[in-house]
């Protein structure tokens, strides 16, 4: 018998994330681990009468292309999937890791020179999902190495992500509704800023011990502010919009984690919107390589403020450890057209950063236009995210 949580999970990603009706034509790309929530993806999207049909996808194939691949193949983009990009209604993503650290030892240019190749790709579902042409959503499906990242059992790691996403509620749907409408509050308030600037002190350990003085233009004539609430990720909770602009330096709290590998003690310095100064203090290399690897990467192209206040512990996957509430992230490489960024790079990558104080250092603090309206990780406004 199914895990009916997973029915529940299939019917929020078809019945609110993506909004399927009769007549869609809707991708379900996954792993074949994944087969039990596909199975109900599958089943939830004929009940809306949409057309559905697997894109399957293999961890294990990827593996063996990095491995043998030429530079030929490495920059090659299937046309196949070009076309599926062009003619679905709708996508939904079944992300379900079946080994983390699979690309740990592949040399990190082959890994960018691929990503590159297919950043036209990633380009034409940004500016189709802009336009309103495509409905996308991406979602966890629980495995046994996503857990192990975490520190936790299989069935401790299946509760965390559920929850998340709010599934234990009678109505996860009516639950999320109430969410986008206290964020929406706080996009309203954010949309009629031009500058953001975050602080946060030193916390011992850290890469270099400055702490966090981070100033970002957000000019509300070009950014617009973009209210995450399970329509493109699942589970959500965040706020963000393309920055403009950004000056001054960030010590992320978390390790930075792409394509499994984990950057410890990220410092960036970021001048006019770039980054000029980059360190690690474990995997620099890996840092650099993926800074470096086209025009766009360096460039901020996504400042986010995290509200999911169901999320409270960091577990090494960026699909949650974004929308912890109490944090704040920042991406470098590629914008989102819909949020006012058009930087384009096959980079995005998520860095997150905890403003809520510990017992040994006190928390930081968001201004906006030098008017405080977060502090110690949460909003000052009892009628935003994470107030009642």
């Amino acid at each position: 018998m199914r895990d009916q949580r997973l029915d529940k999970l299939a019917d929020v990603l078809v019945r609110y994330s993506t909004k399927v009706k009769k007549g869609d034509l809707v991708s379900i790309g996954a792993d074949p681990v994944a087969m039990p929530m596909i199975e109900a993806v599958f089943e939830a999207v004929l009940k809306a009468g949409g057309h559905p049909f697997w894109s399957m996808r293999s961890s294990t194939l990827n593996d063996t292309f990095l491995e043998h691949a030429s530079d030929e193949q490495l920059d090659f983009l299937n046309p196949v999937e070009m076309f599926a990009v062009d003619t679905i209604d709708v996508s939904i993503g079944l992300w379900a890791d079946v080994n983390t650290k699979s690309l740990s030892r592949v040399d990190p240019k082959k890994v960018a020179r691929q990503r590159l190749a297919h950043a036209p790709r990633m380009t034409r579902t940004l500016n189709r999902a802009a336009k309103g042409e495509m409905r996308w959503c991406g979602t966890m499906y629980p495995t046994i190495s996503s857990a192990q990242d975490a520190e936790m059992s299989l069935a401790q790691y299946e509760k965390f992500v559920f929850e998340a996403g709010l599934l234990h509620l009678p109505d996860p749907v009516a639950a999320w509704e109430q969410i986008h409408a206290r964020q929406q509050l706080v996009c309203d308030f954010l949309q009629t800023k031009d500058e953001l600037h975050f602080k946060a002190p030193p916390r011992e350990g850290r890469n270099g011990h400055d702490g966090t003085d981070l100033r970002v233009n957000i000019d509300q004539q070009k950014s617009i502010w973009v209210n995450c609430s399970g329509g493109e990720n699942f589970p959500d909770g965040e706020v963000f919009c393309g920055p403009q602009g950004a000056d001054g330096h960030v010590n992320y709290t978390f390790p930075a984690v792409y394509n499994g590998r984990e950057v410890e003690g990220v410092r960036l310095e970021f001048k006019d919107n770039r980054v000029v100064n980059a360190s690690a203090t474990k995997n620099e290399e890996f840092l650099f390589a993926m800074l470096d690897q086209d025009a766009g990467a360096r460039t901020m192209g996504e400042i986010a403020i995290g509200t999911n206040y169901s999320i409270k512990e960091f577990s090494k996957n960026t699909l949650f450890d974004e929308k912890i509430g109490g944090t704040f992230h920042a991406a470098c490489g590629m914008g989102y057209p819909e949020s006012g960024s058009f930087n384009e790079s096959a980079l995005h990558w998520d860095m997150v950063c905890d403003l809520r104080p510990t017992k040994d250092a006190p928390g930081g603090t968001i201004a906006a236009d030098g008017e405080v309206f977060h502090k110690d990780g949460h909003f000052l406004n009892d009628a935003w995210p994470g107030n009642g």
